[in-house]
């Protein structure tokens, strides 16, 4: 039991690879590891592996080409071999060689790659840039041949993977939609002087909405005190999710352009009216355009929204932001939506055009799905967020929650996935309410243009 465990306690290293950025131009096919599992808990991996059901079949080409900007084997930051990576070594002799590139020209190097044969066969989508475009322009390949969605192993995930069908096939596999995207960090302290009911009691009785929000939005801004309400270089979106009418959504095989739904209407015309009651602080006072998550800690600002990543950093790292008392809430609920909803991400990956081993990419997909649905490994991973970052059973708790939110309403915008121009107009338009641009401006200066990138990829869905 104890060499299970010990297994099981790795699983967190497969999340944590997950931001762990690399850097640097150059390609590399280097695996070589800084950090590796001792001996016991490999063999323990090894046995569990080779006794389960789930996973099947044998590997003869072993060696699957990974490229992006971060690397999945350990790479000098410190993180151990992921749990992912280790059932993939163990149960199949399996090796994911990394070609790393930048951020900013992963795209221009995926490209050139496949142009000269290289063999790439896989790539991050779960920036929610690389789809449908990639498939659009013949960069990225079915795997259906690959992936049984209806198998066990998959069957959790089938319906979030049928919903991303394009052109009548799968071309990411989704391996999970994750909660963690965006959620209200706050500083208890605050609320408490504040004379506010908590907004996790109030999340609890399910009351905490966008009425609740903004009342407390409202009572606390002073700025001429330095008393401001929401910071944060994402919280337009974060809010604009909770209406679960995405900018751009995905229905039958077509993009769908939200722009005029009445949902997205209501939410900017409801941004416009939080610039007009000073509760936006990026632009008031000293703020200029720079965040300032520390204001939390300090009692300046009242609500932070962030992805929980800010959080998975050491306790004093965490706190030196936010405080002691600081905790967290997902996005408060849209009160006229039929669900409640909170933005949601995806960890997702493509199988690239040209690809020389895309059995292997599958059996590696495989291995990934098999550590997630170990039900021990949560418990284990719970343990892990305490005894790494500090947190408490109750933040475990509301992370938690908000996997089940996610799970429950997985709502995906594709704005970035049409293309970077459509990506970058909405990207900044949709921020226009927020900083005092009634949304019926906004909307007629850039409904046309949205909708004629739509119209040119429903129309041409894959390369020729």
């Amino acid at each position: 039991m104890k060499k299970l465990k010990a297994f099981i306690a790795a699983i967190l290293s497969a999340a944590m690879s997950m931001s762990l950025i690399a850097c640097g131009d150059e390609a590399s096919d280097s695996t070589s590891y800084d950090k590796d599992l001792d001996s016991s808990t490999r063999d323990e991996i090894n046995s569990i592996a080779a006794e389960s059901d789930l996973l099947t079949g044998e590997l003869e080409n072993k060696t699957i080409k990974w490229m992006s900007d971060w690397d999945i084997n350990p790479d000098g930051t410190g993180k151990n071999v992921p749990t992912d990576l280790a059932v993939f070594q163990e149960r199949y002799g399996g090796v994911v060689e990394y070609y790393q590139v930048t951020y900013e020209n992963r795209y221009e190097k995926l490209a050139e790659a496949i142009n000269s044969g290289e063999g790439i066969d896989f790539f991050y989508s779960g920036n929610l840039d690389a789809f449908p475009k990639g498939a659009v322009r013949g960069m990225f390949q079915p795997i259906d041949d690959y992936i049984d969605f209806s198998s066990p192993l998959w069957e959790g995930v089938q319906e979030v993977n049928d919903s991303a069908l394009w052109n009548g096939s799968h071309y990411m596999a989704i391996v999970q939609a994750t909660g963690d995207l965006c959620a209200v960090i706050y500083n208890r302290n605050t609320i408490q002087e504040a004379g506010f009911e908590d907004p996790a009691e109030l999340y609890e009785k399910g009351e905490w909405d966008w009425d609740a929000f903004q009342e407390m939005l409202e009572n606390f801004v002073d700025t001429d005190n330095q008393k401001y309400g929401i910071d944060g270089w994402w919280f337009e979106f974060g809010l604009i999710d909770t209406t679960g009418v995405p900018a751009i959504g995905l229905e039958d095989g077509q993009l769908v352009n939200n722009l005029s739904d009445p949902s997205m209407e209501r939410v900017q015309n409801w941004l416009y009216e939080l610039y007009n009651t000073n509760c936006v602080a990026i632009g008031v006072g000293d703020y200029g355009w720079t965040a300032k998550p520390q204001y939390i800690g300090e009692g300046k600002t009242l609500f932070y929204p962030c992805g929980l990543y800010t959080l998975y950093r050491s306790i004093d790292q965490w706190q030196g932001d936010f405080g002691e008392d600081a905790f967290f809430v997902p996005m408060p609920k849209d009160p006229d939506a039929d669900e409640y909803y909170i933005p949601v991400g995806m960890e997702s990956y493509v199988m690239v055009t040209g690809a020389q081993n895309p059995e292997g990419v599958a059996k590696y997909l495989d291995c990934k799905r098999f550590v997630l649905i170990t039900e021990e490994a949560k418990e284990i991973a719970d343990q892990q967020m305490i005894d790494d970052y500090g947190w408490t059973q109750e933040m475990v708790d509301m992370k938690n929650e908000m996997q089940e939110l996610a799970d429950a309403n997985p709502i995906f915008d594709y704005s970035k996935g049409v293309s970077t121009d459509c990506g970058d107009l909405l990207d900044s338009n949709l921020r226009n309410a927020a900083r005092g641009v009634p949304w019926n401006e906004t909307y007629d200066s850039i409904y046309a243009t949205v909708e004629t990138y739509i119209n040119e990829i429903n129309e041409n869905p894959v390369a020729n």
